[in-house]
């Protein structure tokens, strides 16, 4: 009996360390695979009929599924020519418009005090720390707070480094590869179900529905048709 209550307390205390690590965490706090269960993003703050992009929402908070399992990948040295250059504009064309790098959720009532690019992360961090109940989406991917803050202290960057292209550049290609990519270049995985993946991290995108796979949810929806899309997709990874 002494034996039986020792490994339920055993249990207990597992399932409570679990619990407390996935309440500590942001929804994707370290570098991870993307499962099907789960968007790697929390929406942020957003009201009815604000752009597609999925980082609309409540910060910090998930509204559609559990968190992913967390796994350590490394990312290859960026590229800035070539297909995944060119996926990370077709991307940034989803999410960002005509302002790219520089782009900032149109929401945010109160702006940074520069043009991203022009900031350190320090200071970009400030600014969403100084105004609370806005949304703050920032950059030609337009990432959210948890994420960014995640993406830059598995990365490594400085504090002091600016957000520049490159820097954006980079910790997108994180996401990529927590979508599959190196699986879907490799042969592994389908075209279709990489899309859908990234369908599941950028809202602009559609899934093979033709819908964002956040469609309706605080207004959002696909900026492109999946037939667009897969079109794209083809051209910058034929066969």
């Amino acid at each position: 009996m002494e034996r039986m209550w020792g490994l339920l307390a055993c249990v207990g205390l597992c399932v409570q360390a679990a619990f407390a690590w996935g309440e500590a965490l942001p929804m994707v706090q370290r570098v991870s695979l993307l499962t099907d269960r789960a968007p790697l993003f929390p929406p942020q703050e957003a009201r009815p009929g604000t752009s597609a992009s999925l980082f609309n929402g409540v910060e910090g908070k998930s509204l559609f599924a559990p968190m992913p399992v967390v796994v350590h990948v490394s990312v290859a040295p960026l590229q800035r020519d070539g297909p995944v250059a060119q996926l990370r504009t077709l991307i940034a064309q989803a999410e960002a418009g005509s302002k790219g790098y520089d782009a900032v959720q149109y929401g945010a009532r109160i702006k940074p005090s520069g043009e991203p690019t022009s900031l350190t992360i320090r200071e970009i961090y400030q600014w969403i720390d100084d105004t609370p109940g806005q949304p703050h989406a920032i950059g030609r991917y337009q990432f959210i707070p948890p994420t960014l803050r995640r993406l830059v202290s598995s990365l490594g960057v400085s504090l002091d480094a600016r957000f520049t292209p490159r820097v954006q550049d980079q910790l997108a290609d994180v996401l990529l590869q927590e979508a599959g990519l190196r699986r879907f270049r490799s042969g592994e995985m389908e075209r279709q179900a990489f899309m859908n993946n990234l369908a599941k991290i950028w809202a602009g995108l559609p899934n093979d529905t033709g819908k964002s796979h956040y469609h309706g949810y605080a207004g959002n929806k696909a900026t492109m048709t999946w037939a667009s899309f897969d079109a794209q997709m083809a051209r910058i990874f034929p066969g």
